[in-house]
């Protein structure tokens, strides 16, 4: 059928909302559009298209028109404009009504009922590290315009801008009664949050752009794109409402990413979340079977062993009495016996990469256990911007990546050098300090955690909290802490509750005391040069 009879026929029928006749189909993400559209052509839709889209819908065996013989207009200037033509935002914006559609018809326009676009990847160009010039012409003004004009007039237009969306859209443009008005409504949203997130990507990158070229990594202007995942029972107290929200640029092996592999009956709370995450990141420190157990965001117990089962038995038995109740993560595939473990006391949330069917079974049996896998692993040093509120704003910084090899590589300041047990224990603690609230002092010894002072007005204070968790266990371990010691009093109470070296930071005006405190004690001190204050 020629294109002009088609529009011709079109233009003098009753528009029916609840049928798809016509659907422009023109996208960057291929994924699955060639089946798409195949099966819209199958139920009757006439295929309008463009350039490459058109060109792979054909060699797929789709019958398209091309755009511009809809509009009679050619494709110019390479390209760069093609769709922005009356016909083409004429038939997506036609109301149906008489007036509307005899304009329509009054410029050779017919109805375009469904508009499958998503745009030219412009956040990709940027990651790759293109020239500003080909960053530029990522900019698709085109596909915008249409997500726009058919997000706009969902009352009658169906708009795709996810391939994730094509088989529900297929099953109903088959329904008798064609796309629902709640179904063309919650496409319109997800097309206004795409173009959002869209057009925020290019103010960011063209925000973060010098006179000379350069960039920095904090644009001038900074827009979040997160979609809603779902709501929790409530925030932080019964009383707070709230809700999770992912990041549409969530990495593989993050929280956001994470399977649940079971609920036990209760989904993650705002609370569980949280700890989740502090759990995660603190165990993805370690490069040996490993397991973390959290209570309100900090460590309370981290142990390494041969075995996973051994780690986490290890890392709960160092602070029994608060693991009850915690957030466990683990940094290798959960194994029968690792879950028999778990299942033996009171745990509310487990991750890990991966879960064996029969310690999955096993856990699933346990009452309130909510599971997760992550799947895919982070590394500890991967990089990221971490946002905390404050009021009316936003405070932005790369995430704390260092860590691994920060003691093994500082200066030893005291006249007794770290054994090698203790520069293992050393390096344990200082990489589980970095994840515990400041003040923060970590005691460790034979791989595992003994005692952890956290979040204390006072750094002598948290060295009293950790000593009185360790008990006879700090006889002979060692210690870290987030920051520098102000005063040697907290060397002095390290060394009455026996610690043996000390890893710390390192820049205090009586850095020279606290040293001569180490020495008197016969304390080993490592000065690593990094603070990792966590607030």
């Amino acid at each position: 059928m020629a294109a002009a009879t088609s529009r011709s026929q079109a233009a003098h029928r009753e528009v029916n909302v609840a049928r798809i006749e016509r659907a422009l189909v023109s996208v960057s993400d291929k994924t699955g559009v060639v089946a798409f559209a195949k099966r819209l052509s199958e139920l009757g839709v006439e295929i309008l298209s463009t350039g490459g889209t058109a060109r792979a819908l054909r060699d797929g065996g789709v019958r398209v028109v091309d755009v511009s013989e809809y509009t009679g207009s050619p494709e110019i200037m390479d390209g760069r404009v093609k769709t922005l033509h009356p016909r083409v935002h004429g038939g997506i914006l036609m109301r149906d009504t008489p007036g509307d559609r005899e304009q329509l018809a009054s410029i050779g326009g017919a109805p375009i009922d469904l508009v499958c676009v998503n745009l030219y990847p412009f956040e990709a160009t940027v990651a790759r590290g293109a020239s500003h010039d080909e960053t530029i012409e990522n900019i698709d003004i085109g596909g915008p315009s249409m997500v726009r004009s058919a997000a706009k007039n969902h009352a009658r237009v169906t708009v795709v801008t996810e391939p994730s969306d094509y088989d529900e859209v297929l099953a109903a443009v088959t329904a008798p009664d064609g796309p629902s008005a709640d179904l063309r409504e919650r496409l319109a949203a997800k097309a206004f949050a795409h173009t959002a997130a869209y057009d925020g990507a290019i103010a960011a990158y063209l925000t973060s752009r010098a006179a000379d070229g350069s960039t920095t990594r904090f644009p001038g202007a900074l827009t979040l794109s997160f979609d809603k995942a779902y709501d929790v029972r409530y925030g932080e107290n019964p009383h707070q409402a709230g809700a999770f929200y992912v990041d549409r640029d969530a990495p593989a092996g993050s929280l956001a990413r994470a399977e649940s592999l079971g609920a036990g009956g209760k989904e993650l709370s705002f609370n569980n979340l949280v700890d989740v995450d502090a759990a995660l990141d603190a165990v993805r420190e370690l490069d040996v079977p490993a397991a973390v157990v959290v209570k309100h965001t900090n460590p309370c117990g981290v142990a390494r062993a041969a075995t996973l089962e051994q780690a986490y038995r290890s890392a709960r038995e160092a602070d029994a009495q608060s693991a009850f109740g915690g957030i466990v993560a683990l940094n290798a595939e959960v194994d029968p016996a690792t879950a028999e473990a778990i299942a033996e006391t009171f745990i509310e949330a487990v991750i890990a990469p991966s879960f064996a069917p029969e310690a999955l079974e096993r856990l699933r049996r346990k009452k309130n256990l909510r599971i997760l896998a992550t799947g895919a692993w982070l590394p500890a040093d991967h990089t990221a911007l971490h946002y905390k509120r404050v009021g009316g704003g936003l405070v932005v910084q790369e995430r704390d990546a260092t860590g691994a090899g920060e003691v093994r590589d500082g200066r030893v300041v005291t006249k007794r050098p770290p054994t090698g047990e203790e520069l293992r224990d050393l390096d344990l603690a200082w990489r589980v300090c970095k994840h515990v609230k400041s003040n923060a002092i970590v005691f460790a010894r034979d791989d595992r955690t003994v005692g952890v002072g956290a979040g204390q007005m006072a750094r002598v204070t948290a060295v009293g909290i950790a000593a009185a968790k360790a008990g006879e266990l700090s006889k002979g371990a060692v210690m870290a802490s987030d920051a520098f010691f102000p005063f040697p009093d907290g060397i002095e109470a390290a060394a009455a509750a026996g610690i043996r070296a000390i890893a710390q930071p390192g820049g205090s005006k009586r850095d020279d005391q606290v040293i001569a405190a180490a020495d008197a004690a016969g304390i080993a001190m490592v000065l690593t040069g990094f603070r990792h204050f966590r607030h």
